[in-house]
């Protein structure tokens, strides 16, 4: 019996040479990787320093009574915004507008005394001619008895008489022209608003004026009110902190970066910033403004000891301020202590690492507090060409 016997099919599996063709490409793609990796690393992130230990700040202008007084308004509260020279807290005036009031009536009685004064040094000039007319005609009398008395015309007595009259009168001259000069000392040289008195008193009503005015407690920058502490009727004292406003148009980073990524930052180079406020989706570019005078743990309330035995290394960290810029706050607004992400671009290593120009070091001013005096000034030269117009 005769059986048909199939024989089976060869299985196909690849070549050595395919295979190795394959891992060939997959090790290739792979140097490939770790060579655009690597260049990736040499060109860019290894001209980058980058830290996520960093917090927004800025400015708290810590807002203070410059009076003491009890406080009858409270016109500003947390999170409002506030404008500079805006009125935050009011304080009493009574006091204060007594106290004006009195320094008011002392400005105007100076300013008659001393008009006074100028009429009374033109009396002792008109006394002065009136003494030397009395010592000319004593004179002319002695001189007419003298002759007399050669020819025994007249008694003795009557000569005595006439010269004891001229030392007399020239006496009450001297003593004229000395009361003048005295009186001349006090008003001479100066007009009456410029006499010394006059300005001693002008003196004292501005600074009356002016802590009339300080019963208003203003802002002095614009920004938004945090940290309020002050209440309706309480008795404050002067410099006492009753308020904080925060300016959020000038904000800046505190990035602190370890001590071996300082080795190519410098002032000038660019940054960017993250904030976890935004997740990152808008990114904040600004500049590398100064870095601090010490580390972090220098500057502690207990730095720590490091001559002890059991001293372990600890890596420090130096804040580096981040200068934002404005515009970009304008668009993304940010708040004072928010979380970021700080990367730095070193390529640029031309710059200085520490400041050396105090011209920078500008930090902000204000004119609230100068308008004052201009319009206390104002009204004391009102109240003294009131009475001199009076007095004329």
């Amino acid at each position: 019996m005769n059986a048909n016997v199939t024989p089976a099919a060869p299985t196909t599996e690849p070549t050595n040479g395919k295979r190795r063709k394959i891992l060939f490409i997959i090790a290739l793609i792979f140097i490939a990787l770790g060579l655009l990796w690597g260049a990736y690393w040499v060109l860019v992130l290894a001209k980058r320093e980058q830290t996520d230990d960093a917090y927004v700040n800025g400015n708290k202008v810590v807002i203070s009574a410059q009076i003491s007084g009890t406080v009858v308004a409270v016109l500003a509260d947390d999170t409002q915004l506030a404008k500079a020279g805006q009125v935050l807290v009011r304080l009493d005036p009574i006091d204060a507008e007594t106290g004006l009031s009195r320094t008011g009536s002392a400005l105007a009685q100076t300013v008659r005394q001393v008009r006074q004064e100028k009429s009374t040094a033109d009396q002792y000039d008109s006394v002065i001619e009136t003494r030397k007319l009395e010592l000319a005609r004593a004179q002319a009398d002695l001189a007419k008895r003298e002759p007399l008395l050669a020819d025994h015309a007249i008694a003795p007595e009557e000569v005595r008489h006439a010269r004891e009259s001229v030392a007399l009168a020239q006496a009450a001259l001297t003593q004229a022209e000395r009361q003048s000069i005295s009186a001349h000392a006090l008003v001479d040289g100066t007009p009456v608003q410029d006499n010394p008195a006059v300005l001693q008193a002008k003196a004292a009503y501005r600074d009356a004026w002016i802590a009339a005015r300080r019963n208003a407690v203003v802002a002095p920058v614009t920004g938004y009110v945090a940290e309020r502490s002050v209440q309706l009727g309480q008795h404050i004292q002067a410099g006492q902190a009753l308020m904080t406003v925060i300016p959020l148009n000038s904000l800046w980073v505190d990035a602190n970066f370890k001590e071996v990524q300082l080795r190519h930052l410098r002032i000038g180079q660019p940054s960017q910033v993250r904030s976890d406020l935004y997740g990152g989706s808008f990114i904040f570019h600004g500049h590398v403004k100064g870095m601090s005078a010490g580390t972090g743990a220098a500057f502690a309330l207990l730095p720590a000891q490091n001559a002890s035995g059991n001293w372990i290394k600890v890596v420090q960290r130096v804040p580096v301020r981040i200068q934002i810029d404005d515009a970009d706050l304008v668009k993304s607004p940010l708040r004072v202590g928010l979380s970021a992400t700080v990367t730095v671009d070193t390529t640029n290593r031309d710059g200085l690492v520490l400041a050396m120009d105090v011209t920078d070091a500008h930090v902000g001013d204000t004119q609230v507090y100068t308008q004052d005096l201009d319009k206390a000034n104002a009204e004391a030269d009102a109240v003294i060409s009131r009475n001199l117009r009076q007095a004329q």
